[in-house]
């Protein structure tokens, strides 16, 4: 669904929940009730899909999210790739088993942009990096969606 409709599916007073997907790592991040700030959560080893599903739910549950952003890896000339299908082929496989309203999101550059800046701002070694990268990845990403959920 577009961002007009997604908007029009949201609970108030309710949480969303923000993804930087990856084959190996799931991001995680979540926005506060007021749907105004993302917050890096965690980061879900891939394991097997039930597992997957299992820690998905509990944060859905813990965090009273009623709504998902998922970041979607476009190339650079906007096309999608294999990943981007990757993508919604996990957001259709969850949806079938957590149906929630969700959307994708542009995450081009996102990871990148956060790596910089816990380099550049925060000065965090690349071993503490990589312990966060994804679930900062996927608050850049929700923080984005939140924003411009504001202006419509």
């Amino acid at each position: 669904m577009d961002i007009t409709e997604f908007k029009q599916h949201l609970s108030p007073y309710s949480a969303i929940i923000g993804f930087d997907f990856g084959v190996k790592r799931l991001g995680v991040a979540v926005s506060d009730l007021l749907q105004n700030i993302a917050t890096a959560h965690s980061i879900i080893i891939r394991e097997n899909w039930h597992k997957d599903i299992a820690a998905i739910k509990k944060i859905i549950n813990d965090k009273e999210v009623k709504a998902i952003v998922y970041g979607l890896p476009l190339q650079m000339n906007g096309e999608e790739g294999e990943t981007a299908k990757e993508v919604r082929s996990f957001a259709e496989k969850l949806a079938k088993e957590i149906p929630l309203p969700y959307m994708f999101w542009d995450e081009r550059l996102s990871s990148s942009a956060m790596e910089k800046f816990l380099i550049n701002e925060v000065d965090m070694s690349r071993s503490k990096r990589k312990q966060k990268l994804d679930a900062s990845a996927a608050a850049y990403i929700l923080q984005g969606a939140l924003d411009r959920l504001k202006y419509l």
